[in-house]
């Protein structure tokens, strides 16, 4: 495949479809893309005492995260030294993890501790047999884990974010529901879509209703970008200031944040394969328990544009496999947040800039 980004938003194309359609390309995004970055695997609430662990997938790496009896907070392989079995399922609290397929078992930390029915084998040590870790770290109670053991902090990877999202305290909010969709796109395509609010006025004429589309826009910034939408007379998305907006912030390559007057919620893009993406709502309220009202009326609005946003994406990744088409134009004044993705895409993957 023949691409080279142009960093001109002006003259750059598309993305081609080959991208969007190529089993291989998915490979390489694995180890290139979702194997060197942060990656939101779960809240810091279902790790909060010590034995609690719960279970991730990044990419094609099952994960394992842990707090131990020591207090720390660990990230780790979820594949069994032995045969590759699964060292643990799920979420849940254990004083070890003993793995599913023949019992080898594990402290909170990792290390091995026993092997059943090992007697006899020769040159054999079982601390070199520890499960492998990664980096882990938390933010906003949200926790995060990098495969890659040379990667930058997350802290220094979320630059200015953090200050951004702090105009808003949303300390102390609480897991209030959470929905998973798999539709049949590639990934990129629902990540793409969310990177622009220019198909709002066609695509999503409920949403339309509550934002200022005249002063929609879309700020660039590092490995991040916001997407800034004034309200102009919200109904569903309730405010009680004057000139409040909503803030749509995506962290690269696949982390949504949707951040609203009184409460935010995650969204997170993991594909399946080539042509398959699930996507993982959760909303989080100060009080969901007191706030029910509210959460089902945020979900059902979120719901509605998910749906709407779903139609779209599939159409798409039908559109993609034409014979007449290869790649597009972005809008300067609407895409650039689409443009921007796609820089740090090419870069990632090692495609030639100009």
């Amino acid at each position: 495949m023949s691409y080279e980004f142009d960093s001109r938003l002006e003259h750059a194309a598309t993305i081609p479809s080959s991208y969007y359609l190529d089993a291989a390309v998915l490979q390489d995004e694995y180890r290139l893309l979702f194997g060197r970055t942060w990656q939101l695997v779960g809240h810091a609430q279902k790790v909060a005492e010590p034995g609690s662990y719960f279970t991730a997938t990044i990419g094609n790496e099952p994960v394992l995260v842990v707090r131990g009896g020591d207090g720390e907070l660990r990230a780790m392989s979820n594949v069994c030294r032995h045969r590759a079995g699964p060292v643990a399922y799920g979420e849940g609290k254990r004083p070890v993890l003993q793995c599913r397929y023949h019992g080898w078992t594990y402290g909170l930390d990792g290390a091995l501790l026993t092997t059943p029915e090992l007697e006899g084998i020769a040159c054999f040590e079982r601390a070199d047999h520890s499960l492998p870790q990664f980096q882990v770290a938390v933010w906003s109670e949200l926790v995060f884990v990098n495969l890659d053991p040379h990667a930058s902090s997350l802290t220094d990877f979320l630059g200015d974010l953090v200050g951004d999202m702090a105009a808003r305290d949303y300390r102390g909010s609480r897991l209030a529901a959470r929905k998973d969709w798999e539709l049949d796109c590639n990934w990129k395509v629902y990540v793409d879509n969310y990177l622009e609010g220019y198909h709002i006025p066609i695509v999503h004429p409920s949403l339309f209703r509550e934002i200022d589309y005249l002063k929609y826009r879309t700020e660039e910034k590092g490995w991040y970008s916001i997407q800034h939408a004034p309200l102009r007379r919200p109904d569903r998305i309730r405010s009680e200031n004057p000139g409040d907006e909503a803030k749509y912030f995506w962290l690269f390559p696949n982390l949504m944040l949707n951040v609203y007057p009184d409460n935010f919620s995650t969204n997170l893009i993991v594909p399946l394969g080539h042509n398959r993406t699930l996507t993982v709502f959760e909303w989080y309220f100060r009080d969901p328990d007191a706030a029910k009202c509210e959460v089902d009326d945020t979900i059902a609005f979120s719901d509605e544009i998910q749906l709407e946003d779903i139609e779209i994406c599939e159409a798409v990744q039908r559109g993609l496999r034409s014979s007449t088409y290869t790649s597009g134009r972005y809008s300067p004044k609407r895409e650039n947040g689409v443009h921007h993705f796609h820089g740090m895409y090419a870069d990632a993957m090692g495609i030639t800039r100009r």
